[in-house]
């Protein structure tokens, strides 16, 4: 066998795993962490989700005071800001004290009954403590 051929396979193998790794450690999830005070967080089990699959997402009170949602639990929308759904409280309130999770599975259906297309959202929510408003937020990426 020619060395040249072996030469190039072999940088070429390394290259491939580099460039692996590389993108694996930059979609690793940021840990949850719990603070004193107000503290609001969504975690979703990934970022990337197919067409249509269901999300499952946790609003999870991260800090130590009680927070109060009022009418909407969550929204999503596009990058640009154009309101695509919102997930509105039956109750037209609810309360989630500290350390407790709620957990919503989305289908992927807008206000409007369509179901996203291929893109890039953001999942909102906004609650309030005693003294102040308290906003999270995360990106989550629809692919084929």
């Amino acid at each position: 066998m020619n060395p040249n051929f072996i030469f190039s396979i072999l940088v070429g193998a390394i290259s491939c795993m580099m460039i692996g790794l590389l993108f694996m450690s930059g979609d690793t999830p940021k840990q949850l962490k719990f603070v004193d005070g107000s503290s609001l967080s969504i975690v979703t089990e990934k970022t990337d989700f197919v067409i249509g699959e269901k999300i499952t997402i946790h609003l999870i009170n991260s800090g130590t005071t009680q927070l109060k949602f009022n009418e909407v639990l969550f929204k999503i929308t596009s990058l640009g800001g154009r309101l695509l759904y919102s997930s509105s409280l039956e109750n037209q309130m609810m309360y989630l004290d500290s350390q407790n999770t709620k957990t919503v599975i989305w289908d992927q259906i807008k206000n409007d009954g369509n179901v996203l297309s291929v893109g890039r959202y953001k999942i909102t929510s906004s609650s309030t403590d005693h003294l102040s408003n308290i906003t999270a937020s995360i990106i989550i990426n629809i692919v084929k």
